[in-house]
């Protein structure tokens, strides 16, 4: 009980907490048509990208103003004190020929900094990551229309016909030996490795080759007002995965994507703990339409997860609500989470789920590797859930795994409407519920 009420104390004091300073950006600016763009979408303009943020460092940081015009790209990175802006109309397409990637041996994000401060991404335009250009796509998960689209690319069709790899494509060569090797090395859209201050607000990030937007092991992080989305089966098309991260808001989104929506990361096993954890997130005023989970934790987080508070959220469509996942090998602890205040509606699957046994399966995979020994136990515990409406979930509320891994859970407050079952836990010790309604469909008229 101690535990809670210091919870809700978090959350009360949340404001305090969560103030921060966003990006810090100098008043210069250079126009991207000045250093020999071509907004025709057919000319690279990686180089004129590059070519503008040289000369921002040079004058201290600034704005990279992007034009209304269609500007295909290889990868741009961002430097210290600068603004990557968008304005209405400005698109940015990254190009379908995935050697335009390769640095040095290496896939480079779309766009990314690292080691960086006061990077920002702003403004009305779109970022698109020609992500059907990278993705295997799985055949129950198209219509024979769409499939055969796919089979026009080129590709490579699995011999059981279940999976088309890009992968001998008609036009783009490939940087692999094999489809499999290729499928690794997907690429994100926007990754932000180990900055500090880092803003990305206003923008729409569509189509990505893998997750949307990653900043990882980074402090002092703001995405607001921003829009992700991409084909509801895109495979690992995540949202926004927030990893190992601290100081970080999460505020006013829209998500519409292929995996998870908003999800928080730690790493798995010891890399995890060393990379430490999510500490101080806030979560609020986003609405996520499809995805696997419209909150996620998991399935990585051996660093742990610390002072959470999630509220003010609205999932509609997802396939679970609030999705709490992991396995041995991939596990930490979770501590002072709040979670207040969500609506959800035509929820396919569970309204709340926790699992300690999550199998992770690429595509073409259809086994999971089991773990290897018992270590880097997932720990859920230390959350509490309230005032949550749910109308429509097939299961209200789920916990399958060991007591010991899933403890003091306390869900509040709360109305679930279902339409199977309202409550399948392993142990009913695993999650208390005070003041929460169950309710399903009347007797049957016939």
């Amino acid at each position: 009980m101690k535990r809670f009420i210091l919870i809700v104390a978090a959350a009360m004091s949340v404001s305090g907490l969560f103030a921060q300073e966003p990006a810090r950006i100098p008043d210069n600016s250079v126009s991207l048509m000045d250093y020999g763009a071509v907004a025709d979408g057919i000319t690279l303009n990686t180089e004129a990208f590059s070519n503008a943020v040289k000369a921002l460092v040079k004058k201290g940081g600034g704005h990279l103003i992007v034009p209304e015009g269609l500007f295909l790209s290889g990868p741009i990175v961002l430097k210290d004190n600068i603004d990557l802006h968008l304005e209405r109309g400005a698109f940015i397409l990254f190009s379908p020929n995935k050697a335009d990637f390769l640095v040095d041996g290496k896939v480079k994000p779309c766009i990314s900094a690292s080691k960086r401060h006061d990077v920002s991404i702003s403004g009305e335009g779109i970022i698109d990551g020609n992500g059907e250009w990278w993705r295997a796509v799985k055949r129950g998960k198209v219509s024979d229309v769409e499939w055969a689209d796919y089979k026009r690319m080129g590709g490579t069709v699995t011999e059981d016909g279940k999976l088309w790899y890009p992968f001998g494509l008609n036009f783009y060569a490939d940087i692999a030996d094999d489809y499999r090797a290729q499928e690794k090395m997907r690429t994100h859209l926007v990754r932000f490795t180990e900055c500090e201050r880092v803003t990305v607000s206003g923008v729409t990030l569509q189509n990505s080759p893998k997750f949307h937007l990653v900043p990882q092991r980074c402090k002092d992080v703001l995405i607001e007002g921003v829009v992700v989305r991409c084909p509801w089966n895109a495979q690992n098309g995540d949202g926004i995965d927030i990893m190992s991260s601290r100081n970080v808001v999460v505020r006013g989104c829209m998500v519409d994507v292929g995996d998870d929506g908003i999800c928080l990361k730690a790493g798995g096993g010891p890399k995890g703990v060393e990379d430490g954890p999510c500490k101080n997130v806030l979560v609020e005023n986003n609405t996520v339409f499809h995805a696997h989970g419209g909150f996620v934790i998991g399935s990585e987080f051996s660093g742990g997860m610390e002072d959470i508070v999630v509220r003010h959220n609205t999932f509609s469509g997802t396939d679970t609500g609030l999705r709490f996942k992991s396995a041995p090998e991939r596990g930490g602890k979770c501590s002072n989470i709040h979670i207040s205040d969500i609506i959800m509606s035509d929820i396919r699957g569970e309204a709340i789920v926790f699992e300690t046994t999550y199998a992770n399966r690429p595509a073409g995979y259809e086994d999971a590797v089991a773990p290897e020994s018992l270590s880097y136990l997932p720990e859920f515990c230390d959350i509490v859930i309230e005032r949550v409406v749910c109308r429509d979930a097939r299961i209200a509320v789920r916990a399958a795994g060991n007591i010991g891994m899933i403890h003091d859970i306390s869900v509040r407050n709360s109305v679930f409407f279902y339409t199977e079952q309202d409550r399948l836990l392993d142990d009913p010790a695993m999650i208390s519920f005070t003041g929460v309604s169950f309710t399903t469909f009347p007797v049957k008229c016939n």
